[in-house]
């Protein structure tokens, strides 16, 4: 294999995002894991208007409507057709390794992957979109993680009853505080209803969630079950990191206060590939350095601050105030509702959704969020 430009650690949608964008730019690109060119497990969604950022050939599910804390919402709401999705991106012409991938080796001409295999691959520019495993960016963020947990039954669409209608999405139906049904309609006329904890220090266990699921909807027959825990308090890429772009859940990029990700990769990937083309017009240092950069310019980093700061909020209520919370979110006006769910580039528009939820709720709930500013998440 001659050099490549880019070589990408992870086949999950970040690193296929950042992948495909790169080769857009024009740069020989790889994508490099255990698990490339499979069909990923796990189901994503994403809003109704960061589809867009899909490949061309890819395919969502879009749901009918859309309700939060019983709300019907404005914004659309789509899940990936994973099978569609990966074939798309696999169209693009990003080199495939299968290999698992051990270190990397930085210098002022590039960088040399060392794979498992013994194999070792040279290239310009090494990007980390290896998830929370976070492979060449420190590794797992270590001790007791404010993780988001859940446990979910795919089934039949017709086997569903309210609050769940065939073709709707529901977020944030509260049975029994701290967890609601999560519901999201899949391709192929199914249907997943899964219960889900927002945020705990350590999360739920699936044991008591899947108690919990099952006391709401009765007796199911599966056709498949899905498990979900993942951390929400991993830090942004520090400023003085040098070597490989971090992406993804690998950089710190999941919304800490609602554990989405996939519409945020989708819209910045194409970012960090130009910035990346534009900087190895000088060098590889200089091109990885402004990745970092795209990834984490100012605005997003103080966007994030401020969504770590809900997710102390979210720590601190009581369970029994979560849905009076949430109503006041979910009836805020739809731009200040879109800024804080999706939008990494408007601090202003965050801090302004912020402020209105605060001012729209009891006192109780604010001196919780008076107090949650001084406590670290979890």
């Amino acid at each position: 294999m001659e050099r490549l430009d880019v070589v990408v650690v992870g086949s999950g949608p970040a690193g296929w995002a950042v992948a495909a964008a790169c080769v857009g730019e024009g740069l020989a690109t790889a994508v490099v894991g255990p698990k490339v060119g499979e069909v990923w497990g796990s189901t994503f969604g994403v809003w109704g208007d960061q589809v867009d950022g899909l490949p061309m050939g890819a395919k969502v599910k879009r749901a009918t409507k859309v309700w939060g804390s019983g709300r019907e919402l404005r914004r659309g709401y789509a899940v990936l057709d994973n099978p569609s999705v990966v074939a798309a991106f696999r169209a693009i012409g990003v080199v495939e390794v299968v290999d698992k991938v051990v270190t990397a080796e930085f210098g002022p001409r590039g960088a040399t992957v060392v794979l498992g295999s013994g194999r070792r691959v040279a290239c310009a520019v090494v990007v980390d979109a290896s998830g929370f495993r976070r492979v060449l960016s420190g590794g797992p963020v270590r001790g007791t993680r404010v993780e988001q947990t859940a446990y979910g039954v795919v089934v039949r669409s017709s086997d569903v009853g309210p609050p769940v209608h065939s073709g709707e999405a529901v977020f944030m139906d509260w049975g029994l505080p701290p967890t609601f049904l999560y519901a999201v309609p899949l391709p192929g006329d199914r249907v997943l209803l899964e219960e889900t904890s927002l945020a705990a220090r350590p999360g739920i266990g699936w044991g008591e969630l899947k108690d919990r699921l099952h006391a709401r909807i009765g007796p199911v027959s599966p056709l498949a079950v899905e498990r979900v825990r993942f951390p929400l308090d991993v830090p942004a890429t520090p400023v003085r990191h040098r070597g490989c772009v971090p992406f993804g859940a690998a950089a710190g990029m999941v919304h800490p206060a609602t554990g989405y990700s996939v519409g945020d990769v989708l819209a910045t990937a194409p970012r960090v590939a130009t910035a990346i083309a534009a900087g190895l017009a000088r060098d590889p240092v200089t091109a990885a350095g402004a990745g970092r950069a795209a990834v984490w310019s100012p605005g997003p980093r103080v966007v994030h601050a401020l969504r770590r700061y809900g997710l102390r909020a979210l720590l601190g209520l009581p369970p029994r105030r979560l849905p009076e919370f949430f109503g006041a979110f979910f009836d805020l006006p739809e731009p200040l509702q879109r800024a804080y769910l999706s939008e990494r580039e408007r601090p202003r528009e965050v801090a302004a959704a912020m402020l209105g939820v605060f001012r729209a709720v009891p006192w109780e709930i604010r001196r919780k969020l008076l107090v949650s500013r001084h406590s670290p998440p979890g």
